[in-house]
């Protein structure tokens, strides 16, 4: 949570877990109002919907703050605050123009959740002889020749031992996760939901649950989290997408790990004829296996993995041009929170990666919220992201629009966004040196274009023929006609 905006909350006598800020996989206060307290700093940043973390009941003993092992589907965790608290939260994001996600978790339960004691039936969850985890082999859903031992390990294995898993083949649970989506969705207004552990839960079941929510709300968004790098196993799930075994999905949005894992990579590997910024140009080169590119949710980094400051070896240069790719290429951008005042870890547990923001908590020494304590370096990408998201708010041509890139050459990639009458050039140059770049190869998209305005600098280039490009910088401009 970005701040503990409510002390009086931070440990009911009744919940099994209080309040330790001294351990990093403990509850630290973070909760609802800490968020309604700074949706001033969220707003200015440029952002358009806030997803947050599941807020339900997690009333386990030990490492409940994530969220992801609900105890009451219906219950606002009160750690977090209470469910008129996350109406209210709502009202105040859609005051402001901005939407909400609520992320979902319906593969499993927490082993706390109160229908343990008195299961609604016996098949309500999968049940073992003894205790079995699942496999994590998400391919064994797509998988023409998988064995049926593997496919059951997988879906119907505990994702942990505190997270039963549930049987969405009970034809009362599958109805009760549906109501229970459509319930929330009307109480607070949600815009999007994010599916966590999408492959895992029964299949047909979720094409069931997306097709039941999308029949009510047409114009809802929601996004499954397939943690894959293989865009063939992404793409599968995908609402259009013509799969070999028949199955039909209707999910619109999804995950693109893949994606984020090219840009990782590529912008830390060295530059060869098959590595370094090639990768980020393959990667969208493979969009032909989805049915709608533009409508997957694209990142960086997020809650589960390294940050991405730290993926590529700390080095600002580096994320700044890793957050112009993000927030250009094709797809709905998702920036994890502290990446603007380049937060860091050491080693990649969890807890680490999911520090507190600082100036969330009374007496904190650096407050990013402010301003106070931040290094110069820490301003600077904060201005930096600041300013790329809220010129992108209003550029319906990255919303929008259409993309052409041309291959990396000498470790300059080049792409364009571009509708009938406008295009925006984004030029990413990953050498230790500035470059010259004479923009001839680039005709057919410049054709009729004279100039532009470069957005992160707001300076005017007169002529595009030969165009200077810093060192490991990112360049997005507005091109003007002639």
């Amino acid at each position: 949570m970005a701040a503990n905006g409510d002390t009086a909350n931070d440990s009911p006598s009744w919940l099994a877990e209080r309040l330790n800020r001294s351990n990093k996989d403990g509850r630290h206060g973070g909760d609802i109002k800490g968020i309604a307290d700074h949706l001033d700093y969220i707003d200015e940043l440029g952002a358009t919907a806030i997803w947050i973390n599941p807020l339900l009941e997690n009333n386990q003993p030990t490492y409940s703050y994530h969220g992801y092992s609900i105890t009451d589907y219906y219950k606002t965790d009160p750690r977090f605050g209470s469910n008129a608290d996350y109406l209210k939260l709502a009202e105040k994001i859609h005051d402001r123009g901005m939407k909400l996600i609520m992320d979902q978790v319906f593969n499993h339960c927490g082993s706390g959740h109160w229908w343990m004691n008195d299961l609604p039936s016996v098949d309500w969850i999968n049940v073992w002889p003894e205790f079995t985890r699942s496999t994590y082999r998400a391919g064994s859903v797509t998988d023409p020749y998988v064995s049926e031992t593997d496919s059951n390990h997988f879906v119907r294995g505990w994702f942990d031992k505190t997270m039963p898993d549930l049987n969405q083949l009970n034809p009362y649970l599958k109805n009760y996760l549906i109501q229970n989506s459509i319930w929330w969705i009307e109480y607070v207004g949600l815009e999007g939901i994010r599916q966590d552990t999408w492959p895992y839960p029964d299949k047909d079941m979720m094409a069931t649950w997306t097709r039941s929510v999308l029949e009510e709300y047409p114009d809802f968004n929601i996004v499954g989290e397939e943690w894959s790098l293989n865009p063939a196993i992404v793409s599968y799930w995908q609402k259009g997408k013509n799969n070999s075994d028949g199955y039909r999905c209707d999910l619109p949005s999804l995950m693109d790990f893949p994606l984020q894992n090219a840009a990782s990579s590529g912008l830390r590997n060295k530059e060869t004829w098959d590595n370094g910024i090639i990768q980020l140009y393959e990667a969208v080169a493979n969009d032909f296996l989805y049915a709608d590119p533009h409508n997957l949710v694209i990142f960086p980094d997020n809650h589960d993995m390294s940050r991405f400051f730290v993926q590529v070896g700390e080095d600002p240069a580096l994320l700044k041009l890793g957050l112009a790719f993000f927030l250009t290429t094709r797809g709905i951008p998702q920036i994890y929170y502290g990446t603007e005042i380049l937060m860091r870890h050491d080693g990649g547990e969890h807890g680490n990666i999911r520090a507190d923001f600082p100036g969330g908590w009374q007496g904190d020494a650096v407050n990013a919220f402010t301003g106070l304590g931040l290094t110069d370096g820490q301003k600077e990408m904060q201005a930096y992201l600041t300013r790329i998201q809220n010129w992108r708010k209003n550029c319906t041509t990255i919303h929008n629009g259409k993309l052409m890139h041309f291959a990396p050459e000498n470790g300059v990639y080049v792409y364009f966004r571009y509708t009938g009458n406008e295009s925006v050039m984004v030029v990413l140059n990953k050498n230790e040196v500035e470059r010259q770049l004479t923009t001839q190869r680039f005709a057919e998209r410049l054709d009729g274009f004279s100039g532009g305005t470069e957005v992160i600098t707001s300076t005017k280039i007169s002529d595009i023929t030969n165009i200077k490009v810093p060192a490991k910088s990112a360049m997005i401009i507005e091109l003007t006609k002639k």
